[in-house]
């Protein structure tokens, strides 16, 4: 049996941004690496999104991005406990929920998901944190505290970005929170390349590339992802196993958590009957009214026996073949005719789940094509619930005494499945809306692409020596490629010979890095232009 997971998530807003500061920049720079996830007010024309020429689709991204704006952002900080056994990470998510102070364009379309998701609309536009997009305005960026001086440490990490499908989210998070869009796809990817030197990773693209799961959208990944790392711990072999843990929250904190209850992967009793389009891609027009199951869990385990009932197949049939060519006579047509029958049913098998297959992204509800995340809590969790393993704070960041961060205790825990699933039964009853999808989506990211670390980990012993550039990066088959829909290739985040920095994205580098600084990585893009072929 998968275990449960509880997850808090940080509710950040106006009245708390300040308190919070602290912790969310020590989180930030004590990570090993870092997932963002966003909420946007609307895409635009979503034909234009998925047009043939990938600079077609970068101006209507443009478009999109100066015209709407995001609506919560959500970060998730995972640092490797060197000290715990491999592939051991503390993990702080933060949801924080803005308000652009500029005017932007709000889709109907995109405020019927959120609130179908529990977005609350209300609490943003009373709570929100504000900001101004496109260029630096008045040195905001560098000084005080805001969301763009945020994204700046963010910057100033140098950590590894993770996203899940993340082409939109990175235009959005340079229009809002670093400098106007440049016009150029290639001057934004050779941004891009500079502003991230440690590497930009999808986990969308690492789901159908690196993990070759049957289905790529978020939740999907995820939750395979939870299943397959909990039934390799379970049985006891050699790993390495990602291991997670939280940070317990007390005194006036609590008020700010919301936790997110993850079961263990488990079919709901009745439906039965999977709905392919939910299965293939994440969501279905139909939504709710929809007749056939839309369960993840279920979705998931039959992949999973579709996937070992067509083994049995290829075996039976290496099984007639090898029967035939030692000399068995007299029934070759029969045999024949029933590995075309197979074949056929292999076809029909592989019809049911089509991995890359895009629909008409006018039905679209968002750019990650997820649609549905685990059921919110909005009261914190007793002990044993807080994850799958002890919980503590490192000394480094309990150690700084500041208001947000001394009251995040250390504390042990232990994993107790059946009332975690008595939670989530509870839970998925009381229905409760969050406005925590970003945060918790941010996680996930986060997750698939920490256990497909550990498994390239696992792997290096097999795979062919790896160059002395990718030594020095995690899950480097990965590095640098961002998920296109509906394309066999990934867009290449790097800066060649034949482009140019922005000039706006130069000065900017010089007040977030320095001057030196800023030089070497703008000397480095030639490099890592002829390093990425």
């Amino acid at each position: 049996m998968a275990s449960s997971m509880v997850v808090p998530v940080i509710d950040v807003q106006n009245d708390n941004f300040k308190e919070l500061w602290p912790a969310m920049v020590l989180a930030i720079k004590t990570s090993s690496f870092i997932a963002i996830d966003t909420e946007l007010s609307g895409l635009g024309n979503r034909k234009a999104l998925l047009a043939e020429s990938i600079e077609d689709r970068y101006k209507a991204i443009c478009h999109a991005a100066r015209s709407r704006s995001i609506l919560s952002l959500g970060i998730a900080c995972y640092k490797k406990l060197d000290s715990k056994p491999a592939d051991s990470y503390l993990v702080q998510v933060y949801n924080l929920t803005l308000l652009c102070s500029e005017e932007y364009m709000i889709e109907p379309q995109s405020v019927r998901f959120l609130v179908q998701h529990g977005f609350d609309f209300n609490k943003q536009y009373a709570q929100g944190v504000p900001y101004c997009k496109g260029n630096n305005k008045g040195g905001a960026d560098n000084h005080g505290v805001s969301v763009r001086s945020l994204f700046t440490e963010l910057l100033r990490a140098r950590r590894p970005l993770v996203l899940h499908n993340g082409l939109i989210d990175m235009a959005f998070l340079y229009q809002c929170f670093y400098s106007h869009l440049p016009d150029r796809l290639t001057t934004f990817t050779a941004d891009l390349s500079e502003m991230f030197p440690a590497g930009i990773y999808d986990t969308k693209y690492a789901s159908e590339f690196e993990l070759r799961q049957t289905a790529s959208y978020l939740e999907y990944a995820y939750k395979k992802c939870k299943l397959d790392n909990s039934r390799g711990v379970e049985a006891g072999g050699p790993g390495p196993h990602l291991l997670i843990e939280f940070c317990h929250y007390g005194g006036h904190m609590s008020s700010y958590v919301d936790y997110r209850v993850c079961p263990a992967v488990a079919p709901s009793p009745g439906q039965q009957e999977v709905c392919q389009r939910f299965s293939a891609f994440g969501w279905c027009p139909a939504g709710s009214e929809c007749t056939s199951s839309h369960d993840t869990d279920l979705i998931i385990l039959q992949d999973e026996k579709l996937g070992m009932d067509k083994k049995s197949k290829r075996k039976r049939k290496r099984d007639r073949r090898d029967k035939r060519k030692g000399g068995a006579e007299g029934g070759g047509a029969e045999e024949e005719r029933k590995e075309e029958e197979e074949e056929e049913e292999d076809e029909e098998l592989r019809a049911s789940k089509i991995a890359h297959l895009e629909l008409d992204p006018a039905d679209r509800p968002s750019q990650d094509g997820s649609i549905g995340d685990p059921v919110a809590r909005t009261e914190p969790p007793p002990a044993e619930l807080t994850g799958n393993g002890s919980c503590a704070l490192p000394d480094d960041i309990t150690d700084k005494g500041t208001p947000a961060v001394a009251e995040l205790k250390k504390e042990s825990v232990t994993d107790d499945e059946a009332k975690a699933a008595a939670a989530a039964e509870a839970s998925r009853k009381r229905l409760e809306g969050g406005t925590h999808r970003a945060g918790f989506d941010a996680f996930m990211t986060a997750y698939i692409f920490a256990y497909a670390c550990a498994l390239d980990a696992r792997e290096d012993g097999k795979k062919k020596k790896k160059t002395e550039e990718e030594k020095d990066r995690v899950l480097p088959t990965c590095y640098n490629k961002v998920y296109l829909s509906g394309k066999a290739a990934p867009l290449h985040i790097v800066k060649s010979s034949f482009s140019k920095s922005s000039k706006a994205h130069t000065l900017k580098m010089e007040l977030v890095w320095g001057k030196s600084l800023a030089s070497t990585l703008l000397e480095a893009g030639p490099q890592q232009q002829k390093d990425g072929e």
